[in-house]
């Protein structure tokens, strides 16, 4: 049985991609005469309207933003590189849909850092030492607010 042709696999790929432009195969060509063009959107897009601060507890100055965040801990964006190995003291500012703010303190370790993408800016991770229940009900809704959903059909 003979393997396919890179060109066959290429081709391949390109149809099943789910853009929303021309497919193209490498090189720039078109895939035949067909001129394939996705335009429906399948999935409800999410994005954050601002980027959600973090601060230090103790002293409520901010230390940087929520990279990312799971149940188990945190990726901060900051100027300033963290030190590695130091446990830290952190807090969340949660807007509400009322205009108010949900405070959510926590401690965490941080496990690494390096520079960002970003000049003068860098990434550190965190593994959560000390959390409250809230801190587990943001990941929860952060994790179900960025879920694809399929969008209900229309009528």
């Amino acid at each position: 049985m003979s393997r396919p042709s890179h060109r066959k696999r290429g081709e391949r790929a390109c149809l099943q991609a789910r853009s929303e432009a021309q497919v193209r195969l490498p090189g720039g060509a078109l895939h035949g005469v067909q001129h394939i063009m996705f335009t429906d959107r399948r999935i409800e897009r999410h994005q954050l309207p601002y980027y959600l601060r973090v601060f230090n507890s103790i002293t409520d100055k901010p230390v940087g933003f929520l990279g990312n965040v799971s149940a188990d801990g945190l990726m901060l964006i900051s100027q300033l590189p963290m030190m590695i190995g130091a446990d830290f003291q952190l807090r969340l500012k949660v807007p509400a849909r009322d205009g108010s703010q949900q405070i959510i303190d926590f401690s965490a370790c941080c496990v690494w850092c390096h520079e960002d993408a970003t000049p003068l800016h860098y990434d550190a991770g965190f593994i959560l030492r000390r959390a409250p229940a809230e801190f587990g009900e943001l990941v929860l809704a952060l994790k179900q607010y960025f879920s694809f959903q399929p969008l209900p059909a229309s009528a």
